[in-house]
């Protein structure tokens, strides 16, 4: 008796090679559909899955493979006498290659304005239920969810039978690929529902590409992204120039992506480390970049640079002065590439930044768990400034409290940021105790904090904050409020002359 292949795929790449080289073989196919059709304009012999199941294919195609023919062909264990008894009873044959892919929901899904409905009816019944049974099966049954694999299936068939090890890992990737296909699915209705946080958290993600190594060259890593990407994102990225991107790129260029994110005038923004080392808006791009590399000359060298405008000639070549890692924007000029791409190890990343949506949950592993909070998407429009103290900030001091407070968002606390004419002059980042940080914001800063702004991503629980302040020159301070202790901060800025406002909420960064 013949082996028999049943080929039921929604991609059809590589489908019609890949049924002739199986009829080549000594298979016979079966089909459905779309699949069928493909296959016999080839001019490939198939058979219908009616054929084989004896029954017609209902509902518009809801009800077509739930057939004791095809699941029994597929879960009869070969090894098992009686198994193979009933299938000759019932005059069932043996099933012995799977080739299915799935109705594309996670590709309908993002299209602008699906229906429900239309959703729902790319939830696929059949073709996973097969695939569960093959994959089962596989010690007897071949089954192949990806058409990349076709070729090494035919290669191990050609050579007699595909090993165990193949067949294995094969089941493998049909599994992953099954609860990847339900993690989405669970995710759209879990968003239609509004739930939150249900009582189970399913997430899936699919690789982007291998990692030389992680954090440090002892660690292995891979880089994967959400299958139903939200917002904008590096894992969409388009690589214009430069070699591989590293564990510690993606981090970083992440962390300067989220914050030039925040600015809707021109801006740069350059991180080192995953904190913020220099941001600065301006008129134009070149002038925001200039006031980004002044806020720290030191530290943006071999730095990750995002820009919220396309990159033109005049900006490139200043760019172009130092040593960076990486740069990201939305677009490149021509002449900017033709400027940077002299740097043959420079990574250029151009990145969608028009992308409204947010990422609703952020994620964040300990050991055994995983712990899933809302994006911290907190801006100042969203509250009413407080000036608690006797003077008002004047209105270019709070053009640099706002600043400096989309800044300090981004900061590892305890978080300090110093600020003035439209760029930050200092940063003191994840620091054990908030004056801590305070000195290392200022020391940075140094004569040109007279005059600035100082930004904290939490309350002052003790004056001494002030006090260093107020030492260095500041004038102006914006922070949440809410310490037992306020009026103690709130009189040291009276007896200083500085004003300070209150954003009644916090943002702690661990």
């Amino acid at each position: 008796m013949k082996k028999r292949a049943l080929l039921s795929v929604s991609d059809k790449q590589g489908l019609t090679d890949f049924a002739r080289r199986l009829n080549e073989l000594g298979y016979e196919l079966v089909s459905t559909g779309g699949t069928k059709r493909t296959i016999e304009e080839a001019g490939i012999p198939v058979l219908s899955i009616s054929e084989v199941t004896d029954f017609p294919e209902i509902m518009d195609g809801r009800v077509k493979t739930l057939h004791p023919s095809v699941h029994g062909g597929l879960l009869a264990k070969r090894s098992n006498k009686e198994h193979m008894e009933q299938l000759d009873e019932l005059d069932i044959q043996t099933i012995d290659l799977v080739a299915v892919n799935l109705y594309p929901f996670k590709e309908t899904i993002a299209k602008q304005g699906v229906t429900e409905a239309e959703a729902i009816e790319n939830v696929d019944i059949g073709g996973p239920t097969m695939l569960r049974a093959a994959a089962k099966s596989f010690e007897d049954v071949a089954v192949v969810v990806d058409p990349s694999d076709y070729g090494t299936v035919i290669e191990g068939l050609n050579e007699g039978e595909l090993s165990y090890e193949e067949r294995r890992r094969l089941a493998a990737k049909v599994f992953r690929h099954t609860a990847n296909y339900d993690a989405v699915i669970a995710g759209y209705f879990s968003d239609l529902t509004e739930e939150a946080y249900p009582e189970t958290y399913t997430v899936t993600y699919e690789k982007v590409q291998s990692l030389r190594y992680g954090e440090n060259p002892h660690q292995s890593a891979a880089f994967y992204k959400k299958a139903a990407v939200e917002g904008t994102s590096l894992a969409e990225a388009e690589q214009l120039n430069g070699k591989e991107l590293s564990y510690n790129n993606i981090q970083d260029a992440n962390a300067a992506l989220e914050v030039v994110l925040e600015f809707n005038e021109p801006a740069a923004v350059a991180v080192k480390h995953m904190n913020p080392c220099g941001v600065g808006v301006g008129g134009n791009l070149y002038d925001a970049y200039v006031k980004a590399y002044e806020g720290d000359p030191v530290s943006i060298f071999g730095g990750i640079v995002a820009l919220n405008r396309e990159v033109d000639k005049e900006t490139a070549a200043k760019l172009k002065e130092i040593f960076l890692e990486i740069i990201i924007a939305p677009t490149f000029s021509q002449e900017a590439l033709d400027i940077l791409t002299k740097k043959k190890n420079l990574r250029l990343l151009k990145v969608d930044m028009k992308k409204s949506d947010r990422p609703s949950h952020k994620l964040t592993t300990v050991n055994g768990g995983l712990l899933v909070q809302d994006t911290d998407e907190g801006s100042l429009d969203q509250v009413d400034l407080e000036v608690a103290t006797e003077r008002a900030p004047s209105q270019q001091e709070m053009e640099d409290l706002k600043l400096g407070w989309k800044v300090v968002k981004h900061v590892k606390s305890n978080a300090i940021i110093v600020a003035k004419g439209d760029r930050t002059l200092g940063v003191g980042a994840g620091q054990m105790n908030r004056v801590g940080a305070a000195k290392i914001a200022l020391e940075q800063a140094g004569e040109k904090a007279e005059g600035s702004i100082l930004a904290s991503d939490a309350f002052f629980p003790m004056p001494d904050t002030v006090e260093t302040a107020a030492a260095a020159g500041v004038t102006a301070i914006i922070q949440p409020g809410g310490s037992k202790r306020d009026q103690d901060s709130i009189d040291a800025c009276n007896k200083h002359g500085i004003s300070m406002v209150f954003t009644k909420m916090r943002h702690f960064k661990h």
